[in-house]
């Protein structure tokens, strides 16, 4: 009887305290600070964590200090054993922004024990579950695309996504695509986040903000299906530049298309953009400024196969726009060889000895795809059609 007692004064305690929490975090929500709300779910995961991983609350107790929130604060959605155990999701993904966590969940040993009891001690004589924990930023964790992704989101991506990497990259959807949640399951199913990132490139290396490098290298893919070129226009021309040129063409005369194939953020600046450095002039092909990395763009078109010189050139041209054009509250300029081949183990063996930041990547027309694969396109005019 005394050990039933007990428990439901610890159950009540509990209920109280998450009580206190829900309140507080909808002051702030109320007055405009969205980021509490998610912070509060953060928070209470962390109280539900520690009491329940640590076999503190007993079997059932989750259930049982629900239903004690909804006697307490009649009407409250949101709160219930599921919501509990989401939010305790949503803390253990997340746990390494906390740097109040001495404990982590799934790494509790017979060793750490004494600290658990003692942060645990703490914990039960705790009103303020807020005051629990203490965000901070680690070094390329996307913090403002985590306060904008949704709580139900957050919870999808801890569930579906197999790293942190791959969650960096859907939350930055989220937050750019105002997903939905079934869109967000059907992207992640479709395993988009295979398809994107994978040029060669050294951002990571020679772009110092790390989160700024993340979404560099998300942001442009191996290969692009450039289906408005006209290849056979192409294949009557006989020198290397004028087949370049006539991409490069094709290309400013259909440039939307371009960029909806390209990416979201893209302007374009112009092409054979004008350089001058010691009396020596320079025309990049194609200059873009991309608002989401703050950065001008510069993409250097090449009808064969990838060479070793490409990069000696588009460095030059990235020196001379960071010198030159570049405005100070931009970001350092990137540079993008767009080819026909390319030996990927060759293009990163190469691009070691070269501090700007850079990526190759190739592409593709209609015309190029294998029938079968052809055919699996939309008709453009039916698709224009039903839009």
């Amino acid at each position: 009887m005394e050990k039933s007692l007990d428990i439901t004064k610890i159950y009540n305690h509990a209920a109280e305290t998450i009580k206190n929490a829900i309140l507080k975090g909808q002051y702030e929500a109320a007055k405009g600070v969205n980021r509490v709300q998610l912070f509060t779910y953060f928070a209470i995961g962390k109280y539900v964590s520690l009491n329940t991983r640590n076999g503190v609350w007993g079997t059932g107790a989750l259930k049982a200090i629900s239903e004690r929130l909804r006697k307490i604060l009649p009407g409250l959605r949101g709160y219930g054993e599921t919501q509990l155990k989401e939010m305790r999701l949503f803390y253990e993904g997340w746990s390494f922004i906390d740097s109040k966590s001495s404990v982590a969940t799934d790494n509790l040993t017979k060793d750490n024990s004494s600290v658990a009891t003692d942060e645990l001690q703490l914990i039960a004589n705790v009103e303020d579950i807020l005051g629990l924990i203490k965000i901070e930023t680690p070094s390329a964790f996307p913090m403002e695309d985590y306060l904008k992704t949704p709580f139900t989101h957050h919870t999808v991506l801890l569930r579906k996504c197999k790293n942190n990497e791959e969650r960096y990259y859907y939350m930055g959807r989220c937050v750019e695509e105002h997903m939905s949640v079934p869109r967000l399951e059907q992207v992640i199913s479709e395993g988009e986040y295979k398809k994107a990132g994978k040029a060669p490139n050294n951002f990571i290396e020679r772009i110092e903000d790390k989160n700024l490098a993340r979404k560099a290298v998300m942001q442009f893919k191996d290969s692009y299906l450039l289906d408005f070129i006209n290849t056979e226009e192409i294949g009557e021309r006989d020198l290397q530049d004028i087949d370049e040129r006539v991409v490069e063409q094709q290309i400013v005369h259909n440039i939307k298309k371009f960029i909806m194939t390209f990416g979201k953020d893209f302007a374009f600046v112009g092409n054979q953009y004008h350089l001058e450095i010691y009396s020596e002039d320079f025309f990049p092909d194609l200059l873009f400024f991309n608002r989401e990395l703050n950065a001008l763009v510069v993409v250097e078109l090449k009808s064969g196969k990838f060479k070793s010189s490409y990069l000696a050139q588009l460095m030059t041209y990235l020196r001379i726009l960071d010198d030159k054009v570049k405005k100070s509250h931009e970001n350092p300029s990137i540079g993008i060889i767009l080819c026909k081949e390319a030996n990927r183990s060759f293009v990163e063996y190469v691009m070691q000895d070269y501090d700007k930041p850079m990526g190759v990547a190739t592409y593709t027309t209609t015309k190029e795809m294998p029938e079968m694969l052809k055919d699996t396109l939309p008709d453009m005019d039916e698709l224009k059609k039903l839009l």
